[in-house]
């Protein structure tokens, strides 16, 4: 069995999960840039993980406030698949990735860090990238801002259409 070892998120796991949440909150700021926001649908949003496994990991989320899959009606369950093909297709084209991590994780003890908010993670996977900096020295090596990612992506999700 192959381990994904990422102890760098562990400043997220230990953080203050009590203010309000991301999903709800990101799309009504109206500062797509500044919450990471790379494309808006009618049903459905996809954001940049500000906490990620590996550059490019993004999540698609509903705009409704949901705790489960089985929660979408057809319409948000039609759009977040579709944006997961996108942005798999996105992602291809920028990083070349050799594969992906795609899915959900639903309740607390099933991982989730938000519980009460539905969303898909997408994360592009290369071989070997993880290496010994994280397994020895807690470190994980990014080698890309944020900022970054989010200004190599969005003009891709700007022309996306469904």
């Amino acid at each position: 069995m192959d381990k994904l070892w990422a102890p760098w998120r562990m400043e997220y796991i230990v953080s203050d999960k009590t203010a309000d949440c991301v999903f709800c909150t990101a799309p009504p700021a109206n500062d797509d840039s500044g919450k990471k926001i790379l494309y808006r649908g009618e049903h459905c949003f996809v954001m940049i993980n500000i906490f990620p496994y590996s550059n490019g990991h993004l999540m698609v989320s509903p705009y409704r406030h949901l705790d489960c899959l089985t929660r979408l009606n057809e319409a948000e369950l039609m759009e977040t698949g579709k944006l997961i093909q996108k942005s798999m297709d996105i992602l291809r084209q920028v990083y070349a990735p050799e594969g992906f991590n795609v899915g959900y994780n639903i309740g607390k003890s099933g991982g989730a860090g938000f519980d009460n908010h539905i969303h898909a993670h997408i994360v592009p996977r290369w071989m070997g990238d993880t290496n010994f900096m994280p397994v020895l020295s807690e470190t994980k090596v990014l080698p890309e801002l944020i900022e970054g990612t989010y200004n190599r992506l969005q003009p891709l999700f700007q022309k996306l259409k469904l």
